[in-house]
C-alpha cells in the first residue's frame, strides 16, 4: 500500500474533524468534540497558528493525522506536544501511525526540540505497546490534570468572590 505524509492545509480540516470525532467515539467520549471545521481552520491556519498537523493520504483520502503544537518545559526547554495521532479504524496496522509519528519526531528534531510528549488512555494497551516499541517512556505514575471551561469559570468566580 502506498501512502503520502504531508503537512495539512486548511482544506483538509473537514476530514481532520471526522477523524477527531472517530477518535472520540473510540475513546467512549462521542459528545466531547466541541470544535468545528471553522475553528480548526482559524486556529491552525490563521495569523498565529495554534497547532501544526501532518496528514496521511491513501489514494487521495486522508486516513490519519498527527496534530501537535509547541510548549515549553522549565526542565528541558522547547518541547512538542502531540495532541492526537489518529489513524482511521480501517487503516490501523497499516504503518500509517508509524509514518506519522516518524514525521513528528523528524520535525521536532529539525526544530531542536528537547522532548515530544503526549497522553494515552491507560486502557488503550495497543497504543501503549505501539509507543513503547518506538522507545517512548509511558509515565504511569503521572496524572493528567484538566481545568475545563466550566472549571475555569468557577475558578474565576471564586477569585472574584475572594476579592470582594
Amino acid at each position: 500500500m502506498e501512502f503520502k505524509i504531508r503537512k495539512a492545509v486548511s482544506q483538509d480540516m473537514p476530514r481532520v474533524l471526522e477523524l477527531i470525532t472517530e477518535l472520540a467515539v473510540f475513546e467512549e467520549e462521542p459528545d466531547a468534540v466541541e470544535i468545528s471545521v471553522s475553528d480548526l481552520q482559524t486556529d491552525g491556519f490563521g495569523k498565529q497558528p495554534a497547532f501544526s498537523c501532518f496528514v496521511a493520504e491513501v489514494e487521495g483520502q486522508i486516513e490519519g493525522i498527527a496534530l501537535f503544537y509547541g510548549r515549553y518545559s522549565t526542565w528541558k526547554g522547547k518541547v512538542l506536544h502531540l495532541e492526537d495521532l489518529i489513524v482511521s479504524k480501517k487503516m490501523r496496522g497499516s504503518g500509517l501511525g508509524t509514518a506519522l509519528l516518524d514525521e513528528v519526531v523528524l520535525h521536532g528534531n529539525q526544530l531542536g526540540i528537547k522532548r515530544i510528549c503526549w497522553e494515552v488512555l491507560d486502557w488503550n494497551e495497543p497504543a501503549i505497546e505501539f509507543y513503547q516499541k518506538k522507545g517512548a517512556d509511558v509515565k504511569r505514575d503521572w496524572d493528567v490534570v484538566h481545568l475545563n471551561e466550566i472549571g475555569i469559570r468557577n475558578y474565576i468566580a471564586k477569585l472574584e468572590d475572594a476579592r470582594i
